[in-house]
């Protein structure tokens, strides 16, 4: 059986995990990366020259860079930040890169393409939408003289870091046009996978833009949801493995997913009740070992490759049989 063609959905931290991953068991391999990030380097350098944010592309190029000594060495340059306190301290090179290039192939993806063959990476990385997009959240519990006002809150940064609960999120401009290499390659995948990551920041975005959500319902390809290992302080503080299934739902209710992948300590207190949210969604939860310390709330790569490979070879009539399928 050849490899899957998978498209991975996210952002930051939550998308590395899963390209780190993903590119054990697949080549075939298109990270979607979304375009909100208004924070740090890539907040100044999107706010002073109007371009996509450059951080979450540079981190996922990097995680898929590929083994020999000279694309690990070029993988580390991108990642490489100035130090000092002047005009550039914190940048880091890869952000500059890709925004240099953009300005002389007056095109995200040709950039993106082109550091993507400087690093050997195993795979493509590809924005979301053609053009930057700002997170906006309505929010309760942030006056205390009255918790259950909703007020909105602006920004990916503010919104992963707001001391009150997030309700609902939204995009500004809501009518942002997809990538259309994205698209395509929703359209020709043979696996689509979310998650994990920042939920309302990074996972929920992008089944808010038009182009990809209806690509996303249009596919033949299998969709499989990769849960958090725990909640985010702040973002999703309090909620269940089950609540994010939720959210998720409320957000995106026309999201069919064939697959919920959950690891196992975050299933300890309600099994039950996240078999019935995976069920709601149309899914079959698959419970896995995922982290290699159990201390820490962390994906281990080969665990979650593991993982996912258990899921994509699976035949239909052997799932009920495997301990894991729920």
């Amino acid at each position: 059986m050849s490899p899957p063609k998978v498209v991975a959905f996210g952002g930051g931290h939550g998308l590395s995990a899963s390209l780190a991953a993903l590119r054990r068991v697949t080549p075939h391999l298109t990270a979607v990366v979304t375009v909100g990030d208004d924070g740090g380097s890539s907040g100044v350098i999107r706010s002073e020259l109007g371009v996509l944010p450059p951080g979450d592309l540079r981190m996922a190029l990097a995680a898929l860079a590929g083994d020999d000594d000279r694309a690990q060495l070029w993988a580390q340059v991108c990642q490489h930040r100035f130090g000092g306190e002047g005009t550039l301290a914190g940048h880091p090179v890869g952000n500059l890169l890709l925004v240099g290039l953009n300005q002389i192939l007056d095109s995200p993806v040709a950039s993106l393409d082109m550091v993507g063959s400087l690093l050997g990476c195993v795979g493509r990385v590809l924005p979301l939408s053609t053009g930057p997009i700002d997170i906006v959240a309505d929010v309760v519990g942030l006056d205390p003289a009255d918790p259950g006002e909703i007020q909105e809150v602006r920004g990916q940064v503010a919104v992963a870091t707001t001391p009150g609960q997030v309700v609902g999120v939204r995009l500004d401009p809501s009518s942002v046009d997809a990538c259309p290499e994205a698209v395509d390659a929703v359209l020709d995948a043979d696996w689509v996978v979310f998650g994990p990551g920042s939920w309302f920041t990074s996972v929920i975005p992008h089944l808010l833009v038009p182009g990809i959500a209806k690509a996303v319902a249009t596919t033949t390809a299998r969709c499989c949801l990769t849960l958090n290992m725990s909640a985010q302080t702040g973002e999703t503080e309090g909620f269940s493995p089950t609540t994010h299934l939720e959210v998720l739902a409320a957000h995106a209710p026309d999201l069919r997913v064939d697959v919920v992948l959950a690891a196992r300590r975050a299933t300890k207190d309600g099994m039950a009740s996240l078999q019935a949210g995976a069920a709601g969604l149309g899914a079959e939860l698959f419970v896995a070992h995922l982290g290699a310390d159990q201390s820490v709330p962390m994906h281990d790569p080969q665990l979650l490759a593991a993982a996912y490979q258990s899921i994509f070879t699976a035949e239909q009539d052997g799932r009920r049989g495997h301990s894991a399928w729920r």
